[in-house]
């Protein structure tokens, strides 16, 4: 059983949506020395703000791409949680970027692991990795070669990579695939802003909120609390050499999303529909959370209701500032 307490931890990404929460967690749970590596693009210091004055957290800010800084901060660190990363979209959008952050860092991190003898990495992947799914729930098993973008495939690169390094190397990792993350502190304005935000937005300016297509495409919403517990599951637990899915096990279609969050609300708006404007190879998100409830004593455990609430609650305070 690997132990946080007394600790030093590394990671990269932790003023980010889920890092800043994972972040929260091993200082919760008496890590000796956190140090975050973040560039503020994604991630914000107010993200971070519990822990700014806390004796035991450094915050350093920095690119992931930065190969000397990366290896420097591994060099001081028990465990490393590699969570830095573009969006699916802005892979898409600057693919030379993409490669460079989400694959060559990648490298690097994997690369400073195995030569400072880091105890263990939890690494941060993807149910894009699968592309849309033959089988539902998903298991871990699932192929991943209808994934076709090139944020699935730098994801599934890390992964493959880290398994390679644990056979070469001796390296102890795990993998967790997230499913739809959402909760406090998701972008808010960012250019692809998730879906959730521009309902909540149109919610704010009493504007009827769009549903492009039929709302038909099913995802499975995992609150972000929950998604950093899985991760210090991850650690704590004793396996190597394993992927897990980290998801609800519970289909939510984006109609009955949008009804769930007027409902939290307590608005009347009617949605407006419109035509497809993309292509999304993409309809269908369930988890087979099974692997993960037996292997690590995870599971999700806040209601998409529930979930729905604190994201309004938060999100209507941020816009009071």
């Amino acid at each position: 059983m690997n132990d946080i307490s007394g600790a030093e931890c590394f990671v990269t990404g932790g003023a980010g949506f889920i890092g800043s929460y994972v972040a929260e967690q091993l200082i919760q749970q008496g890590a000796s020395k956190l140090r975050i590596l973040d560039n503020f693009i994604r991630g914000s210091k107010d993200n971070v703000s519990s822990l700014r004055d806390h004796p035991n957290v450094e915050l350093i800010e920095g690119d992931i791409r930065n190969k000397d800084l990366v290896d420097e901060l591994m060099s001081l660190s028990d465990y490393c949680f590699h969570m830095a990363a573009l969006r699916i979209n802005a892979c898409a959008a600057n693919p030379q970027e993409g490669f460079d952050v989400m694959i060559r860092s990648t490298f690097n991190v994997a690369e400073s692991a195995r030569k400072h003898n880091i105890k263990k990495i939890v690494y941060s992947s993807s149910a894009s990795v699968y592309g849309l799914a033959q089988h539902f729930p998903t298991p871990e098993t699932e192929s991943p070669y209808d994934n076709q973008t090139l944020y699935g495939t730098a994801k599934l690169f890390g992964e493959q990579l880290f398994r390679s390094y644990h056979f070469m190397f001796g390296l102890n990792y795990v993998a967790l695939r997230y499913f739809n993350v959402y909760g406090p502190r998701m972008d808010t304005d960012g250019r692809y802003t998730e879906v959730m935000i521009k309902w909540l937005d149109c919610i704010r300016d009493q504007k009827a909120p769009l549903v492009f297509g039929d709302g038909g495409t099913i995802m499975d919403f995992v609150f972000v609390e929950d998604v950093a517990r899985a991760n210090v599951a991850a650690l704590l637990s004793d396996v190597t050499n394993e992927v897990f899915n980290v998801g609800c096990g519970r289909e939510t279609s984006l109609k009955e999303l949008l009804t769930l969050l007027l409902q939290a609300n307590g608005s009347t708006l009617q949605p407006e529909y419109r035509p497809e404007n993309a292509v999304n190879p993409v309809s269908r998100r369930l988890a087979d959370v099974s692997k993960a409830k037996r292997v690590l004593g995870f599971e999700a455990r806040t209601p998409l209701e529930e979930g729905l609430k604190r994201l309004s609650e938060w999100y209507f305070k941020k816009q009071k500032r």
